[in-house]
């Protein structure tokens, strides 16, 4: 079987020869067709991903076929397009009984703490897949990171009639902003580069942009009638940018971490309890985002095509992959095709 290793920091292999993958009980067998390729694994690459050891099979941003699933199965058949949901949760620590299964205590997150989907099979508890027969391929591969955006603006309680202000115009970012407008929030999204913001406005309908180059806080307010927003998710894993983040925030308002950094973030306390601030983290996604995305995909409300910018396949991956971690070639999702 083929696949890609990530063997150390800054270095993939393509190997030909990896183990089939062996079903267990409750498991099927996907044949991975589409790879989105994420921060975390832009980060793994450059060593600055947390939670992480090498060698690591990396891909959790996965779209397949099913190849092989326990007769009994109920919800799945051979055939199926399927979609994985990548965290594999325990099931019985405090988290998972309060349903959150996003934040296990033992989470073991596919491509990051055990091997992912760079390769061309994969076994799979069948309760992490979801059947996606009416998307398209390319439309399965991001329900997971799409799922992340749906999940943080469902996690904030965000309803119709606030203004969020998202921070970090990537595919996360962006996924926050598509699911803040569909709650019907004002969006404001802010960004250090002006073509990201453009495309935010052009995706999402964004409702105003904000660069972040320069005075971002009396860009905001200009841009917010001179009051700051209820509801701020930052979405950039930038220790500098979530640290400003809690001076965007609204009296009585909510801080909603999103991106994931390593290191120590820290606050003033005076002016946070002040503004009686909320601070939220926001991990994962559960199967009840990933389905909030399937049925926006599937009533055309998210346009997937103009979101994957760059692609590659299994043969020409590692040596695209150095060009997408280079700005100036502006990827916003690059997927790769088996």
């Amino acid at each position: 079987m083929r696949g890609i290793i990530c063997e150390e920091i800054g270095r993939f292999r393509l190997a030909d020869d990896l183990p089939e993958p062996i079903r267990g009980p409750g498991e099927a067998i996907v044949a991975i067709r589409r790879l989105g390729i994420c921060g975390t694994d832009l980060h793994a690459f450059r060593g600055r991903q947390p939670f992480f050891s090498y060698p690591r099979i990396l891909g959790h941003e996965l779209a397949g076929v099913v190849e092989a699933v326990d007769p009994s199965e109920e919800q799945l058949k051979v055939g199926d397009q399927v979609g994985i949901i990548p965290y594999m949760h325990c099931g019985n620590c405090i988290a998972c009984r309060s349903g959150k299964t996003n934040c296990c205590t033992h989470m073991q997150v596919l491509g990051v703490h055990i091997d992912g989907g760079m390769r061309e099979r994969i076994a799979v508890p069948a309760t992490h897949l979801i059947a996606a027969n009416d998307l398209t391929l390319d439309q399965t591969a991001t329900l997971e990171p799409l799922a992340i955006g749906a999940h943080a603006v469902r996690r904030s309680g965000l309803t119709a009639g606030e203004t969020a202000l998202v921070i970090g115009a990537g595919p996360i970012g962006l996924g926050v902003m598509a699911f803040a407008k569909a709650r019907g929030a004002r969006v404001i999204a802010m960004d250090i580069d002006e073509d990201r913001l453009a495309f935010c406005q052009a995706w999402t309908g964004a409702d105003a942009t904000v660069l972040a180059l320069e005075d971002p806080l009396a860009r905001l307010l200009a841009a917010n009638g001179g009051e700051l927003p209820g509801a701020v998710f930052d979405a950039t894993g930038n220790a500098q940018s979530m640290t400003a983040a809690f001076g965007y925030a609204a009296h009585g308002g909510r801080l909603v971490l999103v991106g994931l950094v390593s290191a120590d973030i820290a606050f003033h306390d005076p002016e946070f309890h002040k503004r009686e601030l909320t601070l939220m983290g926001s991990r994962n996604a559960t199967r009840e985002d990933f389905q909030w995305v399937l049925e926006s995909m599937a009533a055309g409300n998210l346009d997937v095509g103009r979101y994957i910018t760059h692609r590659a396949n299994l043969d020409s991956m590692i040596e695209r992959f150095a060009d997408w971690l280079k700005p100036e070639t502006h990827v916003i999702k690059a997927m790769v095709e088996l």
